[in-house]
């Protein structure tokens, strides 16, 4: 059976990330283990009822997954302990519904609304690559593999892809000129134009100023400006 403090997770420990109040109920359901590490994901069973405002209880929450068809990067997910994380894309078609998964600027996850026509499209950060036999598989940052013919592609690199498909559209270098979107550090949020990458520090400009981050924070999101969109008001 297990015990509770392995279904779930008291509210007081659960990550900062969450956007939990952290007064009332004393537990959470803990989300499954999967391709995003805990803190830079959220069940879906907490998007529903604390993200979305969709269900109150888990017992609704397990109600509108078994009847909304709720997909993640194209997938029907049941599950309300599966997790989704930065970048993914949860789709409800029956009600017209479609959001990515960023973080706000305090480093809370949040579900940015997006158009239809974008829900399609899912940008996945290059982890590290593995010869397979006369292949290169590029693993990437939310779990996924994909095999490419030639080996065009450096860690950290971008890939624009298609979901669920994984059709390669597009890839984005991490190089000087490139649009980032900070996902951890002070930044956390927040958008710059790549300025120097030296010894795994990187040097990115903001409206007119210069910062210093981990090279490890960076995701590229774009050339001249955002393939995706990062906020409500632009793209």
């Amino acid at each position: 059976m297990g015990s509770i403090g392995e279904k779930h997770l008291s509210r007081l420990a659960a990550p900062k990330t969450w956007q939990l109040k952290r007064k009332g109920v004393k537990w959470v359901k803990r989300p499954l283990p999967g391709a995003h590490a805990m803190d830079r994901s959220i069940s879906l069973n907490l998007v529903l009822r604390h993200l979305l405002n969709y269900a109150r209880t888990n017992k609704e929450a397990k109600s509108v997954l078994n009847n909304q068809e709720i997909f993640v990067d194209g997938i029907r997910r049941k599950d309300p302990k599966f997790a989704i994380g930065i970048m993914d894309i949860l789709s409800i078609p029956k009600i017209e519904k479609y959001f990515r998964v960023l973080l706000t600027t305090k480093g809370k996850i949040k579900l940015l609304p997006i158009s239809e026509n974008e829900a399609n499209i899912k940008l996945c950060r290059i982890k590290n690559k593995t010869p397979v036999k006369k292949k290169i598989q590029l693993n990437l940052g939310d779990g996924r593999n994909v095999l490419v013919e030639k080996d065009e592609f450096k860690t950290r690199d971008t890939l624009v892809i298609e979901v669920p498909s994984q059709k390669i559209k597009e890839s984005l270098k991490l190089e000087k000129g490139n649009l980032i979107y900070l996902i951890k550090g002070k930044h956390v949020g927040e958008t710059g134009v790549v300025e120097e990458i030296n010894k795994g520090k990187l040097i990115y400009k903001r409206d007119k100023k210069t910062f210093e981050t981990d090279i490890n924070f960076a995701f590229v999101v774009g050339k001249k400006g955002p393939v995706i969109s990062l906020s409500e008001d632009k793209k």
